[in-house]
């Protein structure tokens, strides 16, 4: 399994803003070489500062599509829902046209979105970057310890997961894995021994999806413990 590259940064803001650097950068790339650019977004408070970051910047934003790497089964319009998120700190703010923008109809249930996004997913890969964060347990999107599907599908539904909502529905480690360009944001202190469990070996959800010589984790001192 190949080791992925680790950027040690300043701070979260460090980290926001050095993640936007590196998605204009495969943007223009990806618009350059196939006229298009498939970004999958991740949820979280460092990924809102890359989207704010991101939301003041010049692209060829007619040529993006967005995707979502994970959703919660909430209504469509709540504020904890990933895609609510990044419409307030990007999508709402740039002209990427609506029908470019992929949410997870998370809101009809886990097993049904997970069942009509696999479709859109499915047309989309390779993406030309997906990008993720890790939480305090090693999860990425809603893959949990303990809890990863086993199969092939590209969409899963997730129940019981540790952190309300308990249901929710989440690209696979195939599908995420799946691109071009892989970005993972850790910022913090409490990510520091999921960090460290990662780097020894253990297989963290993020480890699994992070085994390629196409990932770069942008990591703040903290979570680094330096």
């Amino acid at each position: 399994m190949a080791e992925p590259r680790w950027t040690v940064l300043d701070d979260a803001r460090a980290v926001a803003e050095t993640a936007a650097e590196r998605i204009m950068a495969a943007a223009e790339r990806a618009i350059a070489e196939r006229g298009r650019f498939r970004i999958v977004l991740a949820g979280g408070t460092t990924p809102r500062m890359t989207f704010e970051h991101l939301s003041r910047a010049e692209s060829l934003w007619s040529e993006w599509e967005v995707y979502f790497g994970d959703e919660r089964c909430l209504p469509a319009e709540h504020p904890e829902r990933n895609s609510r998120m990044a419409q307030e700190a990007l999508l709402g703010r740039v002209p990427i046209p609506a029908e470019h923008c992929f949410p997870i109809p998370a809101e009809r249930g886990a097993e049904a979105a997970a069942r009509s996004y696999a479709g859109v997913v499915d047309t989309a890969r390779p993406f030309d970057l997906v990008m993720l964060g890790m939480g305090e347990d090693g999860h990425t999107a809603s893959l949990f310890p303990g809890q990863m599907p086993v199969g092939d599908a590209a969409v899963v539904a997730v129940h019981d997961a540790p952190k309300p909502p308990s249901d929710r529905v989440s690209l696979s480690v195939s599908a995420l894995a799946d691109c071009r360009e892989l970005l993972i944001l850790v910022t913090g202190e409490g990510k520091h021994p999921a960090v460290s469990a990662w780097r020894t070996g253990e297989a963290l959800p993020i480890a699994q999806v992070a085994g390629r010589d196409t990932a770069e984790v942008l990591i703040d001192r903290a979570a680094m413990g330096v």
